[in-house]
């Protein structure tokens, strides 16, 4: 019954981020889609880069950037491993995900957003499962730049499109990383409900 009760307790237990000096709790715990999407994009770079250099990170792991922002990404690569260290990352990743979710959006807008980019992450995601959205930033001259907006549009909207039309719609990307790597939106989104 111990286990149990400590099972409950760290379950229900808060994530916390520190932003601007501020402790942020990441409460409530994320959706079930959230989950989902996070989880698909590590899949996808975590099998790509089974046996090769940089490293993918799943949701869960301490990014320790400044002395006021502690941040726990939904995703990230780091190619650096000195940055790795028992308790998380220390320093710039090459690539952050953030996964929307409505207690979180501001922040990885905002604030998140800009640390990131003061930092020199490469590239930066933020993904919206309700919108079945990619926005994918490159960091360009020191400013991130929005590379493009990819979008998993829903059937009814491609049937309503001329063939012409949906030839041209983009479902598949890379990221700046790795040009050999294609990225399925339908492996993003798979098993949202």
């Amino acid at each position: 019954m111990a286990n149990l009760d400590h099972n409950l307790a760290f379950q229900e237990a808060p994530w916390e981020e520190l932003i601007d000096g501020d402790v942020v709790l990441m409460s409530p715990r994320p959706a079930v889609n959230h989950n989902f999407v996070a989880g698909n994009i590590y899949r996808i770079f975590s099998n790509y880069l089974h046996g090769k250099r940089c490293t993918p990170f799943p949701d869960g792991t301490d990014l320790y950037l400044t002395e006021k922002d502690r941040f726990v990404p939904d995703g990230m690569i780091v190619c650096d491993r000195d940055k790795i260290a028992p308790d998380g990352v220390h320093g710039a990743p090459d690539l952050v995900v953030e996964v929307l979710s409505p207690s979180t959006a501001k922040y990885d807008r905002n604030h998140k957003r800009e640390v990131y980019e003061r930092c020199g992450v490469r590239e930066y995601w933020i993904v919206s499962p309700n919108d079945r959205t990619v926005e994918q930033y490159f960091l360009q001259d020191g400013h991130f730049v929005t590379h493009e907006v990819y979008v998993l549009h829903p059937d009814w909207f491609l049937a309503r499109l001329t063939q012409e039309e949906r030839a041209a719609v983009i479902t598949t990307f890379q990221c700046s990383l790795y040009d050999d790597l294609d990225i399925h939106l339908e492996d993003i989104f798979y098993r949202l409900i």
